[in-house]
């Protein structure tokens, strides 16, 4: 059992929860909580490293059992060294560290039809990873985003997915304005969310393509949005002039989806 917080292994553990830097370096990314945990692994993750406490063991031991055999390396921790490395406000005792899938994606392997959702420079870890667990639950195929927006891989997005990270296909775009003309020359249409000279949502007919969230405050940038096909924008009541980014991508979804 380690129960020095000072351990080599805990505070290289830390770093990677704290620091985007040090996960972009080591390939490595973490995950926490018994659901997350068993999500990785179930998604077909291997963990290099699978932390846990004695009362966690005990509690989840079905858990316990399916992690640890699938896990290249097990330690069983203090509580105390347990909620150094812990991100949550009520540790549950199962913390594991994975390696990072490549997420790069070619435009002509984007499927002609399929459903995708962009990001240009959406900075909230907790609007990303409600984002990514709405793509998944609405079916679509994958997510652009720019390499402007939040760490992929941060504690929050990985959270706030409720491990859609592990099953959804990502795509990081240097360049997000070319990555949309590629997939205008392929034929695939994308879709600007914009208030400006922009067409009502419900009134649109979708066949597939690439629906574009902007960033929090500013919105799409003014060469992504020049970059699109169609403008499109969510109709609304009353004086409220804009959204929360993931609750406008949910609408969106939903519309894009529904057809």
């Amino acid at each position: 059992m380690i129960t020095s917080k000072d351990n080599e292994l805990i505070k290289n553990t830390v770093k990677l929860v704290k620091s985007s830097k040090r996960r972009t370096e080591s390939r490595l990314f973490t995950a926490e909580g018994v659901r997350l945990c068993r999500d990785g692994v179930e998604s077909g993750f291997r963990p290099e490293l699978f932390f846990f406490t004695t009362n966690a063991k005990e509690k989840y031991s079905g858990d316990y059992e399916k992690i640890a055999s699938d896990s290249k390396k097990i330690c069983e921790v203090s509580q105390q060294v347990f909620e150094k490395i812990s991100d949550t406000k009520s540790p549950q005792g199962f913390f594991c560290v994975f390696n990072m899938l490549d997420k790069c994606k070619k435009p002509y392997k984007i499927n002609n039809g399929g459903r995708y959702i962009a990001l240009d420079n959406v900075r909230d870890p907790s609007n990303v990873g409600t984002v990514l667990r709405t793509c998944e639950a609405l079916g679509f195929d994958g997510v652009i985003m720019s390499k402007n927006c939040c760490d992929f891989y941060s504690p929050k997005v990985v959270r706030g997915s409720m491990g859609a990270v592990f099953r959804l296909p990502v795509m990081i775009a240097d360049d997000l304005a070319a990555y949309i003309r590629s997939l205008n020359d392929l034929g695939i249409q994308a879709y600007g969310s914009t208030p400006r000279d922009a067409q009502d949502i419900t009134e649109v007919k979708f066949n597939g393509g690439v629906m574009i969230i902007g960033n929090e405050g500013s919105g799409i940038s003014d060469e992504v949005l020049a970059a699109c096909s169609k403008r499109v924008k969510i109709p609304m009541a009353g004086r409220a002039e804009s959204l929360n980014a993931a609750a406008a991508a949910a609408i969106l979804m939903w519309e894009f989806v529904k057809q």
